[in-house]
């Protein structure tokens, strides 16, 4: 009987205690599989991050179905830094190609415009509406829009601008046109994009043209002050550098190189020509026709002050 007992007693102890050791050690085992479930989504999420910055580093970028889609050919393996080279190259069709800037690490597709004397690379396109223009700031230094349709709107990348105009003095020249058909122009030499550490500030030189300087502010000395563009760094609704007590971008709904606000906004909001809002946040050339008529098509393009078409 008392063998019998103390059998029962045993036995009862080590199921007791067998199975409170089995469950701490299936608590372990799940915790121990949570902290490798938490680390593959950390992981994962890193993957997801880095192949974001890839597509950017890349270019991706999206076709329109039924629409140009083509980049241009250069045949060689010859890498052009901007579409003056490849105009003096022998490729005098205007249309989409690749560039290569000195010092980018990666080839940008890019329209040429080969006319008006030829070899100006175009860095931003208003058209039709078809893109959205209030974007944060890594869109704007990286660039966005359809790089492949021949009206297609988009912004270079403040990055690539930078790299562009650091590799040489270059002109920028700004094709306007409103909705009565009219055209304009404005031209400024030794366009210059500062670097991400100074914020991509802006620098222009002298201007020549037909839609009146609204860049530089001089069309009035007293609104200078607050109008000018003049070595004005980038600001977007996310990274506000202006010199406004708000944040001038998120108000005007653009990236730009914004004062106090703008006498000038080429990435505003796309009306239909004279339009009404709670702030000035058209397609603004306030020098042609003022803060309240929102522009049709901009295309704002560059090119060597010194360049000499080469022309057989």
């Amino acid at each position: 009987m008392a063998k019998t007992l103390g059998f029962i007693l045993v036995a009862t102890a080590l199921i007791t205690f067998g199975g409170s050791w089995g469950l701490e050690d299936c608590f372990q085992e799940e915790e121990r599989l949570r902290a490798q479930v938490r680390l593959l989504e950390t992981r994962v999420k890193q993957q997801q991050v880095k192949i974001a910055q890839l597509l950017h580093e890349k270019e991706i970028q999206f076709l329109d179905k039924g629409e140009e889609n083509s980049i241009i050919d250069l045949g060689s393996k010859r890498q052009y830094a901007d579409c003056s080279e490849i105009f003096n190259g022998g490729y005098q069709r205007s249309g989409f190609y690749k560039i290569k800037p000195l010092q980018s690490p990666v080839e940008l597709s890019v329209y040429c415009d080969m006319s008006d004397g030829g070899g100006w690379t175009v860095i931003q396109r208003r058209a039709d509406g078809s893109e959205n223009f209030n974007r944060g700031w890594d869109d704007y230094e990286n660039g966005f829009g359809n790089f492949v349709r021949k009206n297609g709107e988009y912004w270079l990348g403040n990055k690539h601008l930078h790299l562009l105009t650091t590799q040489g003095d270059y002109t920028l020249k700004i094709d306007l046109e409103d909705f009565e058909k009219n055209s304009r122009y404005a031209q400024y030499k030794s366009f210059k994009v500062g670097d991400e550490k100074n914020l991509y500030v802006l620098n222009i030189g002298e201007y020549s043209g037909t839609a009146g300087d609204s860049l530089s502010g001089n069309f009035h000395p007293e609104m200078q002050w607050w109008a000018s563009h003049q070595r004005m760094k980038f600001s977007t609704w996310d990274r506000d550098n202006d010199n406004y007590k708000g944040n001038c971008a998120e108000e005007d709904q653009s990236g730009w190189w914004f004062n106090r606000c703008h006498s000038a906004n080429l990435n505003g909001v796309y009306y239909k020509g004279p339009y009404t809002a709670e702030t000035d946040n058209g397609v603004v050339w306030y020098t042609w026709h003022g803060w309240w008529y929102s522009l049709k098509s901009v295309v704002m393009k560059i090119r060597p002050n010194d360049f000499i078409p080469n022309i057989v």
